[in-house]
């Protein structure tokens, strides 16, 4: 249903994930974060950059590159030992660079998830926690929120919004109600309303 939903019309949308124009009820809603979990990532391991660079080695095929090297070494073919010895270090530092840029691309993408959300529940709007926002939510935007989660845009006019990090694009992108063509890429979902951030003159909700 969620690949699908930029091509579905919204109020079909709305009555698939049995929710209300008027939102879902609190208890409802408790339900479904039982059910589906938070909306949030994963907390982060966070180990140590030391362990980090150790676990580096932590394979067959360097074990057996260094027991190579230890041959060689006492063949006394010592070019070949450092050769050896070099090549697993810079795989090494390779392998550790690559993890932390890794893990900081995670962390600025659990930052741009708004800590809090506008919600309607039973007809009244409400803050949550953006990691209580479960499917079937009718989430209320603000011109600079932060999109807290994937959401099928019900009413929008004269919105923009900027998906640079999603499609490359500098310019903001127009969004609409309507529906849009099955095979639209993501960045051509016009209905659709991706965790980003976006400016629009009135509010509009969504889920």
């Amino acid at each position: 249903m969620a690949q699908r939903s930029h091509a579905l019309p919204a109020e079909e949308v709305v009555s698939a994930l049995g929710s209300y124009p008027s939102g879902l009820s609190a208890q409802e809603a408790a339900q479904r974060l039982r059910k589906h979990g938070p909306n949030a990532l994963p907390p982060p391991t966070g180990r140590h950059p030391v362990f980090r660079f150790l676990a580096q080695f932590n394979s067959a095929l360097i074990y057996f590159l260094l027991a190579g090297a230890g041959a060689a070494w006492a063949l006394g073919h010592f070019v070949d030992a450092g050769v050896i010895v070099a090549v697993v270090l810079i795989n090494a530092i390779v392998g550790f660079v690559q993890e932390g840029k890794a893990e900081d691309a995670l962390a600025a993408i659990r930052k741009m998830i708004s800590p809090r959300a506008h919600v309607l529940r039973a007809g009244r709007r409400q803050s949550v926690p953006a990691a209580e926002l479960v499917p079937g939510d009718v989430v209320l935007l603000e011109a600079g929120d932060r999109v807290p989660a994937d959401l099928r845009l019900l009413r929008a006019r004269g919105l923009l919004l900027e998906e640079a990090a999603l499609t490359g694009e500098s310019v903001a992108s127009a969004k609409a109600e309507g529906p849009a063509p099955a095979d639209a890429e993501l960045g051509d979902r016009t209905s659709m309303a991706y965790s980003e951030r976006w400016w629009r003159p009135d509010r509009a909700p969504g889920w």
